[in-house]
């Protein structure tokens, strides 16, 4: 038996976009976190005399504690609120950028990164505030959930060239300790806009069955939540996990290695910076576009767009060793991907309950983050066995091609509805 939709009087108010503005602000402060390692890597290299794979390990580290950190904080969000890993967020965050910079060694620096800048600090301001933004919105869900996720690639615009700024100037351990500073100041004040809980908390409401009644909507709508597309609730989890590291393992070969590259290429890392911030920029443009798009086909079809685009973009990287061409291309791949993160987030309320939105919204994106800290190290290390890039932006289309197969199978399933007599597969 479904129970109620949230009241209209209770979801997308005034107040629901003001919350929605905040995550987006607490999303582009706590991002620094997931990103100023990538600026650092040519001078944590340097300066702790370590290989390129080496080099890599923080940001590794990072993005697997950011994914495990986004279950612990997703099941605290729903058991406490988000305000609770909010405030925890910004200890751990101010924490350990203050304690990064003060590294003695290549060790300490990958403890703070990893324990918290990753588990405890930027994990607070993502999946918790995706989570809970589902909450608020029902018709206009999808492009919510994007607003809310642009804040991840805002961080990645903004503060790529505002670290490389401040590292050329005073050093990268002065810039640690001033971002961590920064993020007290400023992510404490913008909790307190999360005292009320979420509406959907409120009544129990089945959010799933709340939305408008578009093509696509009758796929989700027919599909059971305790049997989501004929398959058993962790079966389809699963294979969103998996999903999740394919397309990010594809994804992480420009986004964690383009400053370095352009380094490589001897165009200097300060190019490289420049073309992270256009890359992630324009994945701002391309989140919210998709979100518009997922409240119309649904989001496993915008997952599949979003892929096979983000493949294209990868194909493109391989002939290309031009500055102007790199340019361009980092423009296309920020366009190309933008929209693929948050598409999980929306599949997982389109066919999941929301009493456990925190924690599987957290799985999944865990495993994106997993797939991102992954593809990290691996582009690190087969440069480091071929000496130069070609052989990791070729591994990175493979893996891409894995995530459009998994996809395309689960949209057949959609297409097709419920197995016979309901029996869901894997049970």
């Amino acid at each position: 038996m479904t129970t109620a939709a949230p009241s209209s009087q209770e979801t997308e108010t005034p107040y629901a976009w003001t919350r929605l503005i905040v995550s987006l602000l607490l999303m582009t402060i706590g991002g620094s976190g997931m990103y100023s390692v990538t600026v650092v890597l040519p001078q944590i290299q340097a300066e702790f005399d370590v290989s390129r794979s080496d080099a890599s390990l923080p940001y590794t580290l990072t993005m697997l504690g950011f994914g495990l950190g986004g279950i612990l904080m997703g099941r605290l969000s729903d058991r406490f609120g988000v305000l609770v890993p909010i405030v925890i967020g910004t200890a751990g965050i101010s924490a350990g950028f203050i304690l990064a910079g003060s590294a003695g060694s290549l060790w300490q620096f990958n403890l703070a990164q990893g324990l918290l800048i990753g588990l405890l600090g930027t994990a607070a301001s993502f999946a918790p505030l995706v989570a809970d933004t589902s909450q608020w919105f029902t018709r206009r869900r999808g492009i919510a959930l994007a607003i809310c996720m642009s804040g991840n690639y805002l961080a990645g615009a903004v503060w790529p060239p505002i670290m490389q700024h401040f590292i050329d100037t005073v050093g990268w351990r002065q810039t640690y300790l001033g971002i961590g500073i920064f993020c007290l100041a400023t992510m404490l004040p913008l909790a307190l806009v999360y005292r009320r809980r979420p509406p959907s908390v409120k009544t129990g409401a089945a959010s799933t069955h709340s939305r408008p009644k578009a093509r696509f909507a009758l796929e989700a709508a027919r599909s059971d939540p305790s049997r989501p597309l004929g398959f058993t609730p962790g079966a389809l989890q699963g294979l969103l996990c998996v999903a999740g590291v394919a397309c990010c393992v594809a994804m992480a070969m420009p986004q964690v290695h383009i400053v370095a590259y352009c380094g490589d290429l001897g165009f200097g890392a300060a190019r490289g910076a420049e073309m992270l911030a256009l890359m992630l920029g324009l994945g701002i443009i391309s989140r919210l576009a998709s979100g518009w798009i997922s409240d119309h086909i649904g989001g496993l079809r915008t997952l599949l767009l979003g892929s096979l685009l983000q493949g294209i973009a990868l194909l493109m990287f391989l002939p290309s060793k031009g500055l102007v061409s790199l340019y361009v291309i980092s423009a296309l791949f920020g366009l190309f991907q933008g929209g693929i993160v948050p598409a999980y987030a929306l599949i997982v309320r389109e066919y999941f309950a929301p009493k456990e939105a925190g924690a599987r919204v957290g799985t999944v994106l865990m495993a994106t983050l997993f797939g991102m800290a992954l593809g990290g190290w691996m582009s690190g290390a087969i440069f480091d066995l071929s000496g130069s890039y070609q052989a990791a932006f070729l591994n990175g289309i493979a893996w891409n091609l894995l995530n459009i197969s998994i996809i395309g199978f689960l949209l057949y399933r959609a297409r097709r509805g419920p197995g016979p007599a309901g029996v869901p597969v894997g049970a």
